[in-house]
């Protein structure tokens, strides 16, 4: 599992920021990429990098701003003439339906592949299968606004392989019915538990994505334990009172917010054009005095989200 920040700006797009597209990429546990928001220019951002348009399979639209669905018309449009025959599904406030369909039809667009759309009428569970629960909850940005909030399930513990070498267990069927947990019984009339022999469970990574939003209670809902909290960052400590005006966040609303909710890393994007170079070290220092383990992302950053071994 691993986030891959295709634009990390707000508003606009700059120079050295685009606007707002965050790739969760989950090849390894069902090889698709989930996109949450799609800012103008997301499709040329996705080409410098390995991302295959045709494995996104899901894109979450935190809210209706241009700066994060401008980009959707060309990506849809571009995956099917890259060879994407796959159904994709659009989630999203009520409106993102007619916005694509209305774009499509007007450009005389015809998608090669079902797009399916799933616009939120009420705040709870999205998706849920036998590996991910999808929720969302509202936020505060003037407009509707939703944060997401992904989970995991458990990973089954590991075999303890090597201490059922040792007892002299012969490899083949035997360890997936003692992975089961089951009881076996050796030629020599030796008898096996296997629940013995199992680690402890792996517990499921938790990533919350939050949208444009000022600080609310619903945040800390979303990102309660979380490995990994996205939450914008518009404005520095100082506009605190432009930040609420605009219905945006700053460094130490975003901190608070990750602190209460026990999250394990804040991951500040959304960053206004004004901040530069030193600005940008500022904004993470000032995040840092509230949630140590606080990062500005740039256009481009890839963050790996590592399971929390617990099996030994």
């Amino acid at each position: 599992m691993e986030l891959l920040f295709l634009g990390t700006g707000a508003g606009v797009p700059a120079k050295h920021r685009n606007v707002t597209s965050i790739a969760l990429k989950l090849l390894e546990e069902r090889n698709q990429v989930w996109l949450v928001d799609c800012g103008e220019g997301t499709q040329q951002q996705i080409l410098n990098t390995t991302l295959k348009p045709r494995k996104i399979d899901k894109i979450f639209i935190t809210h209706l701003h241009g700066d994060h669905i401008f980009g959707l018309p060309g990506l849809l449009s571009s995956r099917s003439f890259q060879g994407g025959e796959s159904p994709l599904t659009v989630y999203g406030p009520k409106g993102i339906k007619d916005y694509i369909l209305t774009s499509l039809k007007i450009s005389g667009t015809h998608l090669k592949y079902t797009l399916n759309f799933h616009e939120i009428y009420e705040e709870g569970v999205l998706f849920e299968d036998q590996q991910f629960k999808v929720s969302c909850l509202e936020l505060d940005h003037g407009i509707q606004s939703f944060g997401y909030r992904f989970e995991e399930v458990d990973h089954k513990g590991m075999l303890q392989v090597e201490e059922l070498k040792a007892i002299g267990v012969p490899f083949g069927p035997l360890y997936g019915r003692l992975k089961k947990g089951e009881t076996i019984t050796l030629e020599n009339g030796q008898v096996i538990d296997g629940k013995k022999y199992v680690g402890k469970d792996q517990k499921g990574r938790i990533v919350a994505i939050l949208g444009d939003t000022r600080k609310h209670p619903n945040s800390a809902i979303l990102a309660k334990d979380a490995d990994v909290l996205v939450h914008e960052s518009t404005f520095d400590g100082e506009d605190r009172k432009m930040a609420r005006n605009y219905f945006h966040s700053t460094t130490f609303d975003a901190a608070e917010i990750a602190k209460e909710a026990n999250a394990k890393r804040l991951l500040l994007t959304h960053i206004s054009a004004r901040y530069l170079g030193k600005d940008v070290v500022e904004l993470q220092k000032e995040a840092k005095t509230i949630f140590d383990n606080s990062y500005v992302v740039k256009d481009f950053d890839e963050i790996i989200i590592p399971l929390t071994r617990t099996d030994k």
